[in-house]
């Protein structure tokens, strides 16, 4: 398998088969946390590598496939291109997760099943985040059409078209599938192929990588002369990393002494890149990686450096305690049951801020009314630059909900 050159989201409404999509189209059950198993949810951003194939004698969209050997007429399939599947959770209570995840997608596939009526509260609050996050290039995807009739399907599909006027997806082709019984799998990686295309990257900047997932990846009682340092997953934004090359990570480890606290970079050095499932030389953005480092192994456990950024020492935006936002503020909450009016931020307000893969929580410490900028303290500090997007949530009821998006000023 080649290096993946770009990520693809699979976003939606809890249970809308977000993940057997994933699987049907990788091989790959992405939900491998024991607390997913039992709940049969996303909780965490999940990743699969796959490489879309194409058959040399077969017509479109018969000719494409993950396999092989072409299921049609059995000859070998060549390589069309390597991608990364982001699998993002559906669910309420997770959208801080999904915006993370959002933050490393080139492109996303929304995922809508056709035995519900559309829209679902997190279908709506995914596609506004992917809006908000600035991501164009979208393809729906109208999962489960094996549980429902013609006619009903039909219906689905026009209100499917309802709810995609005047967003960002109005125009985003609608694939009907079915993920558990493998149908029209090649027409949804044939629409894929042309809708999301690979992006540019600048290769000659300093590599910037922003992590999703931390690991220590050592079982437990493996002796000390066995040990692996702890691994970093993510994706690189622009640049190109090498096993030996040094690391720095921000905002680092928490220290506190004599009251204070504060936060220290980490440096490390790169021991392995794996890309695609295979050990490779050089890594470059468009894909997304687990590299090996020389670090103590409990500094990653359990995710601890998700959020954080890593890149050549002394290359890194600083890292921010507070900033001072410009804000976009939608008209309504979405996502939830009563979609109520968005008033101002005000002075004093907890938000939730999501910068890159970070999720932190900001108190307002200076917001006036029709103005249309805040200033916030970060309870977690983020290393960002300026220009940097920042989707904000605030508390409505018992949930974090999506209310608009901020630009870090200077």
């Amino acid at each position: 398998m080649s290096q993946p050159c770009v990520n693809i989201g699979m976003v939606g409404h809890v249970d809308h088969g977000k993940t057997t999509l994933v699987s049907a189209l990788s091989g790959i059950w992405t939900d491998t946390h024991s607390e997913e198993m039992k709940r049969g949810i996303s909780i965490r951003l999940g990743y699969a590598d796959t490489t879309f194939k194409k058959c040399p004698d077969c017509p479109e969209p018969q000719c494409y496939t993950v396999a092989k050997k072409c299921e049609h007429c059995g000859a070998k399939t060549e390589d069309a291109r390597t991608i990364s599947f982001v699998d993002a959770p559906g669910h309420e209570t997770l959208m801080a997760t999904m915006l993370s995840g959002a933050a490393i997608m080139d492109g996303a596939v929304l995922v809508i099943a056709a035995n519900e009526k559309c829209p679902q509260p997190q279908t709506k609050e995914h596609l506004m985040a992917l809006n908000i996050i600035g991501i164009k290039n979208i393809v729906i995807v109208q999962n489960k059409i094996d549980l429902v009739k013609r006619e009903q399907l039909i219906e689905h599909y026009q209100q499917i078209k309802e709810f995609v006027k005047g967003t960002i997806a109005e125009d985003a082709p609608i694939v009907p599938v079915s993920a558990q019984q493998n149908i029209n799998i090649d027409a949804l990686i044939e629409t894929m192929e042309k809708v999301i295309p690979t992006p540019v990257h600048k290769l000659d900047k300093a590599p910037h990588m922003l992590i999703a997932r931390s690991f220590d990846i050592n079982k437990p009682g493996l002796s000390i002369n066995k040990i692996t340092g702890g691994v970093l997953g993510g994706t690189l934004t622009e640049g190109s990393m090498h096993p030996g090359d040094e690391l720095e990570i921000r905002p680092g480890r928490k220290v506190e002494s004599e009251g204070a606290t504060r936060w220290v970079p980490i440096t490390t050095k790169i021991s392995k890149i794996i890309a695609g499932k295979s050990e490779v030389e050089e890594a470059t953005p468009g894909g997304l990686l687990a590299v090996g480092t020389t670090l103590d192994p409990t500094l990653t456990k359990s995710d601890t450096l998700t959020g954080q950024v890593a890149g050549q020492p002394g290359t890194l935006p600083p890292t921010r305690d507070s900033f001072t936002m410009d804000l976009h503020l939608l008209e309504r909450v979405v996502g939830a049951t009563d979609e109520l009016e968005i008033g101002d931020i005000k002075t004093s307000e907890p938000l939730m801020l999501n910068v890159g893969t970070a999720t932190t929580v900001g108190i307002v410490t200076s917001a006036r009314a029709n103005v249309d900028v805040a200033e916030v303290k970060l309870k977690r500090p983020i290393c960002a630059q300026s220009g940097s997007m920042v989707a904000i949530s605030r508390r409505v009821g018992s949930r974090w909900r999506l209310i608009g998006v901020g630009v870090i000023k200077d």
